[in-house]
């Protein structure tokens, strides 16, 4: 990748986000632009800052991780936030993606699962750790065993083979990986999740996959 991958970290815990600097300035194609313990002070130097990926806690003073998500989407539309958490509940994953994140990471990731969520979220992938990856596809196949019902209206008008994409963007797989799977194009690929996208009123690869698990009826 030529390009640097601009990297701003927010949390409140000094010791947590000061190891991630350290290890994150490691690698060659990632700069840390910036570093704040709060939502608050994050705000105040985002513009200043202009970071391609924020890795945010969620449980901080004044301004928590999902408020501020919110905040950074109207500011800065094209910063892309990891949320990094103890968190592991559905409500938290409901709320931060409704914000606008983009990935969802526990904070007992390894630091070469971190590293790859960055990429990943940069080339504008979905980013779900396997344990959330797992909720949803059980989600996935309660849904299937149902009859169709009001709240399942969106989900029922997708096309069979655009239900089996929205599970392979559940696990992550990029475009190139679903292409292959399902020996299609990439082409054909992409005017699904355009579909996809219509069809469940998303904005975004990860609302698409975790819009099965804010359905449950």
């Amino acid at each position: 990748m030529s390009d640097m991958i601009r990297v701003f970290l927010c949390d409140d815990h000094n010791l947590f986000r000061q190891g991630m600097r350290k290890l994150l300035e490691l690698e060659r194609d990632i700069q840390i632009v910036g570093e704040a313990g709060n939502g608050r002070e994050m705000l105040d130097m985002l513009k200043k800052t202009g970071p391609d990926i924020i890795l945010m806690d969620i449980n901080m003073p004044e301004i928590d991780g999902i408020a501020t998500t919110y905040k950074i989407k109207k500011i800065l539309p094209s910063a892309d936030v990891v949320i990094l958490t103890v968190y592991e509940d559905e409500p938290h994953i409901f709320e931060a993606i409704k914000a606008g994140a983009m990935g969802y990471l526990l904070k007992d990731v390894s630091i070469e699962e971190a590293i790859e969520a960055i990429y990943k979220v940069y080339k504008g992938e979905a980013l779900l750790q396997p344990m959330i990856a797992a909720k949803v596809l059980k989600e996935f196949a309660m849904l299937d065993k149902r009859k169709i019902k009001e709240g399942d209206r969106f989900y029922n008008d997708l096309t069979e083979r655009e239900k089996e994409i929205l599970r392979l963007i559940a696990l992550g797989g990029s475009n190139k990986e679903i292409a292959q799977k399902l020996d299609i194009s990439e082409k054909t690929v992409k005017n699904h999740i355009s579909s996809i996208f219509q069809t469940l009123h998303v904005n975004n690869r990860t609302q698409a996959a975790l819009y099965i698990l804010t359905k449950k009826i």
